[in-house]
């Protein structure tokens, strides 16, 4: 076992594990430390704790020390640094006129890189825009192209339920969200109903599948072939919340109505299945 602390360096972001030394720490204390991007200052978001060493990237880096206030000063002057190193690279991007939309910009603790984070179409010969970064603030300079979701979670906002985005208030990574899930969910295909802000699936389609999966496994899909206390017939609708079906008999007309049966009043003889077609796949595609 090794004793470590997991240090977070943005607001909602991913939790590094770090060698704590000597140092007994406490949630929100910050801490300076080395990364793979230079010397940066934490937030501590995991107290002192003993995990196994299969579960860490092997060696630790050490904590370097606890944040005085001249390192608080000198974080508030980077916060400074990075509004006026904003409005710069805009200014650059319309001189070099570049087809591409300023996030963010973040200055590493130690001042040795600027990173400047953007959103694009497609791919961007940026290499005369560094260029002229770099004669301004005559420091090391990175550009990083992200995505609609990362653009949300930087930027932040009100989802369609009128909440905080999840992913710029607790979603430390983001998760897998696909078609699938929302057609097995029964939500409607409807890109205006089960996309986010970002123009992507929302997140939280995820929060409730396991559950979903869960109903599907004892729930008799569209399609299914049952057997009722009134005979033989198809599925036609289902409530997986509810745990109600509508079955077609067999034995009744055929404009009759599906009656209505629970779950434990049937037999599955052939199951359906959930089916997305690859005309639902083309027009969802770019969702996922």
């Amino acid at each position: 076992m090794v004793e470590v602390i997991g240090v977070r360096f943005k607001d909602v972001g991913k939790v590094y594990y770090f060698d704590p030394g000597e140092h007994k720490l406490s949630i929100d204390d910050m801490v300076i430390v080395e990364t793979a991007r230079g010397i940066e200052c934490g937030t501590v978001a995991l107290e002192n704790k003993e995990v196994s060493e299969e579960s860490i990237s092997s060696p630790l880096k050490p904590l370097i020390r606890i944040a005085t206030p001249e390192d608080l000063k000198h974080l508030e002057e980077n916060r400074e640094k990075e509004k006026k190193a904003f409005s710069i690279c805009e200014q650059k991007i319309a001189e070099n006129k570049l087809d591409m939309k300023l996030v963010n910009v973040e200055y590493t603790f130690d001042n040795s890189k600027i990173l400047f984070y953007f959103t694009a179409e497609g791919r961007v010969d940026f290499r005369t825009l560094v260029k002229d970064l770099a004669s301004v603030f005559r420091t090391r300079i990175e550009l990083r192209q992200i995505g609609v979701r990362d653009e949300a979670k930087m930027l932040g906002g009100l989802g369609i339920c009128g909440k905080p985005f999840c992913c710029s208030s607790f979603l430390g990574e983001f998760q897998p969200v696909s078609i699938k899930m929302a057609k097995e969910q029964g939500l409607s295909l409807s890109p205006v109903k089960i996309s986010g802000t970002c123009g992507r699936l929302m997140c939280c389609l995820k929060y409730e599948q396991e559950a979903y999966t869960d109903l599907l496994k004892r729930t008799p899909k569209i399609g299914a072939i049952v057997n009722t206390p009134d005979g033989k017939g198809l599925v036609v609708d289902n409530n997986l919340i509810a745990g109600t079906l509508k079955v077609k008999l067999n034995n009744t007309p055929e404009d009759a109505a599906p009656t209505s049966y629970t779950v434990k009043q049937v037999k599955i003889l052939k199951d359906g299945y959930i089916k997305i077609d690859k005309k639902e796949l083309e027009e969802f595609k770019g969702l996922e």
